[in-house]
């Protein structure tokens, strides 16, 4: 008879019942961040309607929409040459009268290190396409750790990544989240960064080619069409659970939208 506990990790108390808006940095506005932005937007509004202080999104991303961007990210024709942080971040606040912010930056370090301006937020979202930006930001979040003193001190980061067919959405915590105590479960306070546990495999995805496109269909050789979108729900949703549930006992999942496996990751 197997008597172990599954092990769970409890969502941080001040997300179940924040005084505030809950602050969330989306980097990347691109073919997943575009589609987790809408995603963010949804949820803000659930949660809402639930009694939650909602959602406050500020979106960094210095890229200027183009034609080849039209189709698989949310971007019109009437917006090509803007910035894609600054056309959503418009789009969502006439549509849902909020107040959220757009940055027309990379999330990078300052000069003497530390966060970028305005960047302090409990809740990242990394939807980027390159692994030296990825260990760009878990250098900037490893400083991050230790603050534990004000209602936007660091919690969680989710990193959005994925190739022509798979792609993956890990849940890391920034430091650890304090856990009620549990005779039902095994709880975890600390889930490792992506570029701790994966560090490895993403150094070898590093050949990868992430050159621009200069068209849909050029795009759509390097990436499936329904790629973004897919992990953009999937991993939204472990999110949303997060909000609505206070608990989960998986950290992420892998997914093949070629052959349409998905695999969980457990809290471990």
């Amino acid at each position: 008879m197997n008597n172990e506990k599954t092990k769970i990790h409890f969502t941080d108390n001040y997300l179940m019942n924040p005084t505030n808006p809950i602050s969330v940095n989306l980097i990347g506005a691109g073919g997943t961040g575009s589609k987790v932005f809408t995603a963010l937007m949804e949820m803000n509004h659930s949660l809402i309607e639930l009694g939650h202080a909602g959602l406050s999104v500020r979106l960094w991303d210095d890229d200027i929409i183009t034609s080849a961007n039209l189709g698989r990210q949310r971007f019109a024709e009437c917006e090509v040459g803007l910035h894609k942080s600054i056309a959503l971040i418009n789009r969502a606040n006439r549509f849902s009268g909020t107040n959220w912010k757009a940055e027309t930056r990379k999330f990078e370090k300052k000069p003497l290190g530390g966060l970028p301006d305005n960047a302090q937020a409990t809740i990242y979202i990394s939807c980027v396409d390159s692994v030296k930006a990825r260990f760009n930001i878990a250098d900037i979040l490893n400083l991050q750790k230790n603050r534990r003193h004000h209602r936007d001190d660091p919690k969680y980061w989710f990193d959005f990544g994925n190739s022509q067919h798979t792609g993956q959405v890990i849940l890391s915590t920034i430091g650890e989240i304090k856990q009620p105590n549990s005779e039902k479960y095994k709880t975890v306070a600390s889930l490792p960064f992506v570029t701790e546990e994966f560090g490895d495999l993403l150094k070898q995805s590093e050949e990868h080619d992430n050159t621009p496109s200069c068209s849909l269909a050029e795009a759509l050789e390097k990436q499936e069409l329904f790629i973004n979108s897919t992990l953009a729900q999937m991993g939204c949703s472990l999110l949303w659970s997060l909000f609505r549930y206070g608990m989960t006992e998986n950290r992420g999942f892998f997914l093949n939208l070629k052959d349409f496996r998905t695999h969980p990751l457990k809290v471990a």
